[in-house]
């Protein structure tokens, strides 16, 4: 089973982030299901228990997740948006989002659909792409990543989705290639 992660900071970032490695080498898909984009709903907190995916609906999720991706990226970059990706963000974000009560045990309950909690993640990227957090979008420096996030940093100088994944890479291939031009130049030295 595929867990999800939440690197993003941002609804709208941790949607694209369900499709990994989008340039160059196989991307990762984690959406492969309908059952899994359940799932993801319920893990980003957006998503009712009760309601069912079906592969229109895990189809429409991922025309969604591509389009707010060159939305973000554009932002991102200072592209214009592409008035095709603009359309499908304002259609999704035009369904009613999930009704929300209270229950008796005093918990939060989401109720409707699949749509209208995908309607949450287009009204999301909507208020990132065009808001001020747009200034703080970045992609992850990762080779092998390519997700987004939202640089909240003091500096501003955040260089990966997390830390303890691809920071962490980053920082173990960066030791070995110093440890093996070190280990290549004291055997030239013996030599």
């Amino acid at each position: 089973m595929v867990e999800f992660n939440f690197f993003g900071g941002d609804l709208a970032l941790d949607l694209t982030g369900t499709l990994g490695r989008r340039h160059g080498g196989t991307p990762v898909e984690f959406l492969p299901a309908a059952a899994d984009l359940e799932r993801w709903l319920i893990a980003a907190g957006i998503g009712d228990p009760s309601a069912r995916a079906d592969d229109s609906d895990l189809a429409y999720a991922k025309t969604l997740r591509e389009a707010v991706y060159r939305l973000a990226y554009a932002a991102m970059t200072g592209a214009a948006f592409d008035p095709g990706d603009r359309d499908i963000v304002n259609e999704a974000a035009a369904v009613a989002p999930p009704l929300v009560q209270i229950d008796d045990a005093g918990v939060l309950v989401r109720l409707g659909s699949v749509r209208a909690s995908l309607s949450l993640a287009a009204r999301a990227a909507i208020a990132l792409v065009t808001g001020p957090s747009a200034t703080q979008l970045h992609e992850c420096e990762g080779p092998a990543c390519t997700r987004m996030f939202l640089d909240n940093s003091a500096r501003g100088t955040r260089r990966w989705c997390d830390m303890s994944r691809c920071g962490n890479r980053a920082k173990v291939a960066k030791f070995r290639a110093r440890h093996t031009a070190e280990s290549a130049v004291s055997g030239q030295a013996k030599s």
